[in-house]
């Protein structure tokens, strides 16, 4: 594996392989790019592919952004049998051996459109008194998750096949398609549990734009990293004088640009238009306290 000799600052696109965890990936990355600092920006279980965002360099300190957007998903359905984890890697709770109707299903999937708090799995790296879930799930420990606000804007059916479905799924960040998969089985009375799943967007990031594990370790990522100034781009921008980034710098604030002081966030670039720092509301009208520095 070829090692970079300096700090990569971007997002790298992994289309992550299945039996792999996220985890996996970053430590993967890590030897691939020599660069410690590396983090996701939302967990992919082992059984699942598709889009896994890394945050490389001095972009793991907008984790916090790249982790609240969408997601879309293909998600493979198999009715007829449930498992402690919702999906086909867990143990077999129950198996009805029946298969649903195919406007059964459509309803199902109207009802779980929509804004509802979802329980998360048992099986989830969710923390629970300080424990992972997963880790008291498998010492048969009871586990008491709290719902958690999430939301679907698309549920699409695009083929049911005797016990296997295939469903295109739209939804908010911290949604668990395992549970939505479980609850659909409940919903059309058969029970099921999810088969195969792939993440085909998550937020700006697309397949388009994704390497494998082959392409990352031949040392073609560092041309596939997207730069600081071309994330976030939905956040509004205000360019900074010298004197301002000066400022920025230093954590001390700037003038706003008329117009933004109802953002919750705003991006601060330089003359040259590279991102600077994430910033909030100031403490004063009309001005902007740089959060988020990253020079």
């Amino acid at each position: 594996m070829k090692t970079a000799t300096h700090s990569i600052d971007g997002v790298l696109v992994l289309d992550k392989p299945q039996g792999l965890t996220s985890h996996d990936v970053v430590a993967v990355a890590r030897r691939a790019l020599g660069e410690r600092r590396i983090g996701h920006t939302g967990t992919l279980d082992p059984l699942a592919t598709g889009v896994l965002p890394l945050a490389c360099g001095r972009a793991t300190r907008l984790v916090r952004f790249l982790t609240a957007s969408d997601k879309d998903y293909d998600a493979t359905i198999r009715f007829g049998l449930t498992t402690d984890s919702y999906d086909v890697t867990g143990t077999e709770t129950s198996r009805s051996g029946r298969q649903p109707e195919q406007d059964a299903v459509e309803r199902a999937l109207v009802t779980l459109t929509g804004s509802y708090p979802q329980t998360p799995p048992a099986f989830s790296a969710k923390k629970v008194a300080g424990r992972r879930s997963y880790d008291m799930a498998r010492q048969n420990q009871a586990v008491e998750l709290t719902p958690v606000p999430v939301t679907v804007t698309r549920a699409e059916l695009e083929f049911l096949s005797d016990d296997t479905a295939r469903v295109r799924v739209t939804s908010s960040a911290g949604f668990y398609v395992r549970t939505f998969a479980h609850s659909l089985g409940e919903l059309v009375g058969t029970g099921a549990c999810l088969e195969a799943l792939r993440r085909t967007r998550s937020g700006d990031f697309t397949l388009g734009q994704a390497i494998n594990l082959e392409q990352l370790s031949k040392g073609e990522a560092t041309t596939a990293v997207i730069p600081l100034d071309k994330l976030l781009s939905a956040f509004p921008a205000v360019t900074v004088t010298d004197e301002g980034l000066k400022r920025v710098s230093h954590g001390q604030e700037v003038e706003d640009a008329p117009g933004l002081a109802s953002a919750e966030w705003v991006r601060l670039m330089d003359s040259q238009g590279h991102l600077v720092a994430m910033a909030t509301a100031g403490s004063r009208p009309g001005f902007l306290h740089p959060a988020v520095v990253l020079i």
